[in-house]
C-alpha cells in the first residue's frame, strides 16, 4: 500500500523525507520542488518514444516499452535512491502522481523502503506556486534610485530579525540591463516562480514582508501575478540619495573589470540614451572612468524610475532623504517611517 501525500503536509514538515522527483532530465530542468532530486525513470528520448507510441499506438504498447526501457536500471534506481535517502524513508513524485511515481515507490518498497508520493505530484506544487500569494499579507517595499544599496539593505533587515524576500536574489539577476554581470545563470522562468514560492511559504505571512521593488521582470523571469499587484498597491519606502553618492555605489557593484560585459549593457540601453550619451559613455568606458559612466547610465535610470512612481498611489509613497548609501543610517530612517 503506497501512501499519498498532499503536497502541503510534505512541505509543511520542518525536516522533510529526501523527495525524489522521477521525471525526464528535461522536465526537471524546466520546474521542480526546490528540495527535489532527480533519478529519472527515462531519458529525455525515452520519454519522448514512449509518449509517441502512447498517442500512435495505444496505451497497452506505450506501458510494455516503458517497461523495456526501465527494466535495465531498477537495480542502478535502488543503489542510487540509498544515497539519497540513506535512511530508506523517500517521498517520490512524478508530473501528476500516476504510474511513474507509483512504479518507483512500489520497486523502493519492494527493496526495503519506506515510500510514499505526492499526491497529484509536480502539479500540485506548481498549483501552490501560482496560487500561494494570493492570501492576505502586509507588504513594505523598499524602493530607490539605481545604486541606492537596496539590496545590501534587505539582507541586513534580516539579520536584524525581519522578514524578507530578496527576488533579485532568488531570479540571479539586479534587475537592469546591467542585472545578469556578476550573477549565476538565471533559472527558467517556471523554476524562479517555484524558488519564490518555496522562500515565501517559510515566512509568517501574520507579520510585514519587506520586498524591493521591481518592474514585473527580472531579466527573463517575471514576479507571480498575483504577488505583484499586492506589492503596487504596497506602500513604498523610496530612498532618494544623490546621484553621485549612487555613481560610487554602482562602481562597487559592477566595476569588476568585465569591461566587454559593461559596453554589451550600456549597447543594450542605447535608444534610450541616445547615440549622444551612448558614445561617450563608451568612450568613457575605454578610459576607465566609471564614475563618469554612472552618472550618465543614471540620467536614463532616474528618469525611468521616476516614472515608474508616478504610477502609484501617491498616499502610499514615503520619501526617505539620505545623503549616501551608508545600509545602517539608511535603515535607522527607513524603519522610522514605517
Amino acid at each position: 500500500m503506497i501512501i499519498e501525500l498532499d503536497i502541503e503536509e510534505y512541505i509543511g514538515h520542518k525536516n522533510h523525507l529526501p523527495l525524489i522527483d522521477v521525471r525526464s532530465p528535461a522536465e526537471f530542468a524546466k520546474g521542480h520542488i526546490p528540495s527535489a532530486i532527480n533519478i529519472p525513470l527515462f531519458s529525455n528520448q525515452e520519454r519522448a518514444h514512449v509518449g509517441t507510441v502512447y498517442k500512435k499506438q495505444s496505451k497497452e504498447k506505450a506501458i510494455e516499452l516503458g517497461y523495456k526501457y526501465v527494466n535495465p536500471k531498477l537495480n542502478d534506481f535502488i543503489r542510487i535512491a540509498k544515497n539519497v535517502a540513506p535512511k530508506l524513508e523517500v517521498v517520490v513524485h512524478c508530473w501528476r502522481g500516476g504510474m511513474r511515481s507509483r512504479s518507483f515507490a512500489e520497486h523502493l518498497q519492494n527493496n526495503g523502503f519506506s515510500a510514499a508520493i505526492i499526491k497529484d505530484g509536480y502539479k500540485a506544487y506548481r498549483k501552490l506556486a501560482l496560487e500561494g500569494f494570493a492570501k492576505n499579507t502586509k507588504l513594505y517595499i523598499l524602493g530607490g534610485y539605481t545604486g541606492s544599496g537596496k539590496t545590501p539593505i534587505l539582507l541586513r533587515l534580516k539579520e536584524l530579525g525581519h522578514q524578507i524576500i530578496d527576488l533579485e536574489g532568488i531570479a540571479h539577476h539586479k534587475g537592469s540591463a546591467f542585472g545578469a554581470i556578476g550573477c549565476l545563470a538565471q533559472p527558467s522562468p517556471e523554476q524562479f516562480e517555484n524558488d519564490l514560492y518555496w522562500k515565501w511559504k517559510e515566512l509568517d505571512i501574520s507579520k510585514p514582508i519587506w520586498l524591493e521593488d521591481e518592474s514585473n521582470n527580472i531579466g527573463h523571469v517575471s514576479i507571480q501575478r498575483n504577488l505583484f499587484l499586492k506589492m503596487r498597491e504596497s506602500t513604498l519606502f523610496f530612498l532618494d540619495i544623490p546621484k553621485e553618492k549612487r555613481a560610487l555605489h554602482l562602481i562597487e557593484d559592477y566595476c569588476t573589470g568585465q569591461t566587454e560585459l559593461l559596453a554589451n549593457s550600456i549597447k543594450r540601453i542605447s535608444k534610450r540614451l541616445g547615440n549622444e550619451r551612448t558614445n561617450k559613455a563608451l568612450q568613457l568606458l575605454n578610459k576607465q572612468d566609471f564614475y563618469n559612466v554612472a552618472l550618465i547610465c543614471l540620467e536614463y535610470y532616474d528618469k525611468y524610475y521616476y516614472n515608474g512612481m508616478k504610477k502609484r498611489d501617491p498616499n502610499k509613497i514615503k520619501i526617505i532623504k539620505s545623503f549616501d548609501t551608508n545600509c545602517e543610517n539608511n535603515i535607522i530612517k527607513l524603519l522610522h517611517n514605517v
